[in-house]
């Protein structure tokens, strides 16, 4: 990567904000936009340069630069793409939009579309970890662009993780293999507060169950993550309930898309949506423990 700027990002939230973190622990330059000010105020005190709008950030890139695009879910990429002030119609050829959201696999397919219009590279690259991994350089990304961009963006990509995945060159083939991923860990984290619930009403101390369970055959990271804080009363949002609501409902459809009948991923779908009928949208997902106590 060459120039002054080559890198800008738009969603400097718990992803966007960890993922600028290391790069501004690692003396990247980061231009950064936010449509909230506190994200901004924290990006600017890492060193970040402000960029008013996503327009701006696309104006501040190198001509080899990336606009790296951390948002939630497609409605907000496109915001961030094509909408009022967005950066897709401001990028150059030979620049490169990275997007890390988990995304259905064809939103994908038509956003690379759009900007390989305009001579723009796509890098289809969802992420996993959480905010505290991503600090620190030990994430995964799943990545799908071609062996060009994949070769050019090393540095970059070498710089915000040691957990690279290059799945291929098909757009979308990184939003699949999240989706997959996600559905998986969805079903982990279910199962894992359905045991301790059950251990509760078995008079069993659920930490020590716990203890047991990450030394045996049924550990699973994300299980261990979330419910060491739920036991702990800890809810304070690191991951949304909302994210795997969506990520279980984006799988569950690319299954349907190819006839496959995910029975164990449905069910999971099923717990995510009853948990955001009961308001708990924007808790940490690790609520799934209280879910299941008063099933």
């Amino acid at each position: 990567m060459t120039g002054s700027l080559p890198v800008s990002l738009v969603g400097a939230g718990n992803m966007g904000g960890a993922m600028l973190a290391r790069l501004r622990h690692l003396n990247w330059p980061v231009g950064v936009h936010d449509i909230k000010p506190l994200a901004v105020q924290q990006a600017m005190a890492l060193g970040a340069v402000f960029c008013a709008s996503a327009q701006e950030a696309a104006h501040m890139l190198a001509p080899d630069g990336v606009l790296m695009v951390v948002v939630v879910d497609a409605a907000q990429t496109e915001a961030v793409l094509w909408g009022e002030g967005g950066a897709g119609r401001h990028l150059l050829p030979g620049q490169t939009v990275m997007l890390c959201p988990t995304l259905g696999p064809q939103t994908v397919q038509a956003q690379a579309e759009r900007l390989g219009q305009h001579g723009i590279d796509c890098i289809d690259a969802p992420m996993s970890g959480g905010p505290w991994r991503a600090k620190e350089g030990r994430m995964s990304l799943m990545l799908a662009c071609s062996e060009t961009v994949w070769q050019r963006c090393q540095p970059l990509l070498n710089a915000l993780s040691q957990q690279l995945f290059w799945v291929g060159e098909r757009p979308g083939d990184g939003a699949r293999t999240k989706l997959v991923n996600n559905l998986l860990a969805a079903v982990n984290l279910a199962g894992a507060a359905e045991a301790m619930a059950l251990a509760e009403r078995l008079g069993l101390d659920p930490a020590k169950t716990l203890d047991v369970i990450e030394s045996s055959s049924g550990q699973s990271w994300i299980g261990s993550d979330r419910m060491r804080r739920a036991l702990s009363g800890d809810f304070a949002p690191r991951a949304h309930v909302t994210l795997l609501a969506k990520d279980t409902r984006l799988a569950v459809d690319a299954a349907e898309a190819v006839d496959f009948n995910p029975a164990l991923g449905r069910m999971a779908q099923q717990v995510f949506a009853q948990a955001l009928a009961k308001g708990w949208a924007d808790l940490d997902d690790a609520v799934l423990l209280q879910f299941m106590r008063q099933a």
